[in-house]
């Protein structure tokens, strides 16, 4: 893999200069071709003139050259394709993998703002309108340019001056048209690959959220989204195709003129004797591999206005920064650890986005080894509190302590290392329940026999064990999209499982306990109680049978710390954590009696 680029000067120029050798091979071996392609011609006018003077015996070596010519033509082609075409696919291949870096350096407000669709497109379409310019568009614009020089050479010092004058003149035109058709189509595949974008991303957020479009019956309505989607990707795609279906007949139409004007004045030349028959089947036949040339000049416009836009569209995303930084990398600190002590000072946060505090006046102490729990309504913040444990999010300096020290004191890779977490919306991937259990380790499976053993034990502490063993392929089943096939608490609890497998110093569980009921509730709390011992852990949760058993409890309202102590001492202030204590007593009181 390439040095990921500096996203304020991105640039081309270095993966090219990554394959120079195999692009000067490549164009060597393609000047080697268009040379032998230019004696063909001649070779066959001197066969003409042999063949109308009755000498048969001399042209045995220019049927000979014609043949050399052919098979220097069919391994040159192999050759040029080989190193160019090879040297631009080895170009997206290093691009799409410092893209996808640098798309795991940006930090939530980047995702919060762009849609994954949108994303894809830049690994898809994007990236292929790059790799043709870097690849077939050389190839087009070195026969273009190069080929058209050679071929008007041949024909003037071959055949005649005056002659190669007359059927060259319309092809100038050529020159002026590239440039105004180039302007155009470049603003036209920019919006061709926006709408693009937007159809993709269409797609994917229909197809991840079906089963929610079918709950509700809007397949029609989404089929409409969808048709208007895809009308406006056809209709800039064929704005663009406008532009293409114009330069094509305008260059065919050159080239028959520059073709009329020599028949009219070639043949009046070998009329007069001034040119041979040969010659001027010769020339003839230069004036045909000429249309090339004109075909690749329009191939090129087109492949490097789409890279064009490709590369505006890509250069902005390594033009983000991540909001997250590292003030510490781990080599200056290598034996950075977090023991779980968490102090938290006056903490304020808004979001980047937003105009309103979501925490306010936070002061908040976790002695290493302590489990605290959180109380909250939806919307109180307490979720933005894990996130900025985290980093997700950063707020001031100094007001969140880890051992002591400031948290962005701390390598992220050590502070993701030594805090597991589980999100309020599990996420698991398109793998086995052994994978997505494992997922947050180092070592694979495969070179540690023990980690199986140790990854059934987190499987039992989560209480997902005796559920994953009643599949028919057990802890090798594979799990669908965002763990599909499985069930709202099938997936909380692998999801704890793999936090628990870590065996980080700070564990924090975000309302991870809201989809499972309320005796499985309890053995998993038991075995926290049991296995956490010394650990810190932080429980966040809407119930207070997930709380109780904490060694202190918080309780935030509307992002405010409204009540603090132990379970005991909240009940005895008959605040807002008595009230809804004894509301959810009521409610489990009235589900037993019905």
């Amino acid at each position: 893999m390439t040095r990921q680029p500096d996203s304020k000067n991105f640039s081309l120029i270095p993966y090219l200069l990554k394959y120079k050798w195999r692009y000067a091979a490549g164009i060597l071996i393609l000047l080697l071709v268009d040379l032998a392609s230019l004696y063909i011609p001649q070779f066959a006018g001197e066969i003409v003139d042999g063949l109308t003077g009755g000498y048969l015996t001399d042209v045995t070596p220019y049927l000979l050259g014609i043949l050399a010519s052919g098979l220097l033509m069919a391994l040159g082609r192999f050759g040029w394709r080989y190193c160019i075409v090879g040297a631009s696919r080895g170009i997206e291949y290093r691009l799409r993998n410092d893209m996808f870096a640098h798309l795991e350096t940006l930090s939530a407000r980047y995702y919060n703002s762009h849609k994954t669709g949108d994303l894809m497109a830049h690994f898809t379409n994007d990236l292929q309108a790059v790799r043709m310019a870097a690849g077939m568009a050389v190839v087009t614009t070195f026969d273009a340019v190069i080929m058209t020089i050679m071929v008007l050479v041949k024909m003037m010092v071959y055949v005649d001056l005056q002659l190669t004058l007359f059927a060259f003149i319309p092809l100038t035109l050529v020159a002026l048209s590239c440039y105004f058709f180039g302007i155009e189509e470049e603003k036209r595949q920019f919006q061709r690959q926006e709408a693009f974008s937007a159809l993709s991303d269409k797609v994917q957020e229909s197809l991840a959220g079906i089963r929610v479009l079918k709950a509700f019956v809007q397949e029609e309505k989404d089929l409409a989204a969808f048709d208007a989607a895809s009308r406006n990707s056809m209709e800039k795609t064929l704005s663009a195709v406008k532009v293409w279906a114009v330069i094509g007949p305008f260059f065919d139409a050159i080239t028959g003129v520059s073709m009329l004007l020599t028949l009219i004045f070639g043949g009046r030349m070998v009329l007069n004797g001034q040119v041979s028959i040969g010659h001027f089947v010769a020339f003839n036949t230069y004036i045909g591999m000429l249309v090339w040339p004109m075909v690749a000049c329009g191939d090129s416009i087109n492949m490097f206005t789409q890279a064009r836009a490709a590369y505006r569209r890509i250069a902005m995303i390594f033009a983000e920064k991540p909001d997250i930084l590292d003030h510490v990398s781990l080599s200056d600190d290598p034996g950075a650890a977090i023991r779980g002590e968490i102090d938290i000072k006056d903490l304020t946060f808004t979001y980047p986005d937003g105009d309103q505090p979501v925490l306010s006046h936070i002061n908040l102490h976790v002695a290493r080894g302590e489990m605290l729990g959180i109380l909250a309504r939806t919307g109180s913040g307490k979720s933005t509190l894990a996130d900025l444990l985290l980093r997700v999010y950063d707020c001031k300096e100094g007001v969140i302590l880890l051992d002591g020290k400031a948290i962005d004191r701390f390598p992220l890779a050590v502070l993701h290392r030594d805090i597991a977490y589980v999100p309020q919306e599990n996420f698991l991937f398109s793998d086995t329940l052994e994978e997505n259990i494992a997922f947050g380790l180092e070592e694979r499976i495969s070179d540690s026999p023990q980690l199986r053993e140790r990854i059934r034990q987190a499987a039992m502490d989560a209480c997902i064990h005796d559920n994953i063993m009643e599949f028919s392929e057990g802890y090798e089943t594979l799990v669908g999209e965002r763990g599909v096939t499985l069930s709202g608490g099938q997936k909380q609890r692998s999801a704890i499982a793999r936090a628990l497998l870590k065996d980080s110093a700070v564990l924090i569980l975000d309302d991870s306990l809201s989809a499972v009921d309320t005796d499985t509730e309890e053995k998993i709390l038991e075995n926290l109680l049991r296995i956490r011992k010394g650990k810190t852990t932080i429980l966040i949760a809407h119930r207070i049978s997930t709380l109780q058993h904490a060694d202190h409890v918080a309780v935030l309202k509307e992002g405010v710390l409204a009540e603090y102590g132990t379970h005991r001492e909240l009940l005895e202030k008959g605040g807002f954590y008595a009230h809804i204590f004894e509301k959810q007593q009521l409610e489990q009181e009235l589900a037993l009696v019905e």
